[in-house]
């Protein structure tokens, strides 16, 4: 058995004002504050003698590893990014930060928004556009039909309303 992985498609590197507010929030969280906290804790924990038994400091440690870790993602990702403020020219279509109204094939409404891969959220909606219901969505117009393929069968929804926030 092979420990071989594909490498990733890569996401979209688009991002809504909110998104970005969202990411900034979190890595100014991790750096400013949860960072300095888990660094005096691992100090003290550090002062108290032998470290190779010490519970304190090597969960301390492994707590910095994955701040650091998050922070270094967080930091590339904002740099990579494309904040989309403003709506597209051609309002009739589906792009990116719409927010959709469809209807399954028993009338039920779902009203999804796409948005990025960083921002995904299902309990709100927030699909992203990297996902085969975003890839689906993309481009089409009020009243049009989209199916998608999923492992528990295929899915056919008609688009209802299409508004850009």
């Amino acid at each position: 058995m092979s420990r071989y992985r594909p490498p990733q498609q890569p996401s979209a590197k688009y991002i809504t004002p909110e998104g970005e507010h969202q990411l900034k929030q979190e890595l100014h969280q991790l750096w400013k504050i949860e960072r300095p906290l888990v660094t005096h804790s691992v100090s003290e924990a550090a002062a108290l003698g032998d470290r190779s038994e010490n519970a304190e400091y090597i969960y301390g440690k492994k707590r910095l590893r994955e701040i650091d870790r998050r922070v270094r993602y967080l930091t590339k990702r904002l740099e990579e990014v494309t904040v989309v403020s403003n709506p597209p020219s051609d309002l009739s279509k589906i792009y990116f930060g719409a927010t959709i109204t469809l209807e399954d094939t028993e009338g039920n409404p779902h009203r999804y928004r796409l948005v990025g891969p960083d921002e995904i959220d299902p309990q709100r909606g927030y699909i992203s556009i990297d996902s085969p219901m975003g890839h689906a969505l993309l481009g089409k117009q009020v009243d049009s039909e989209i199916k998608i393929t999923l492992l528990s069968g295929d899915r056919r929804y008609h688009v209802v309303k299409i508004d850009y926030l």
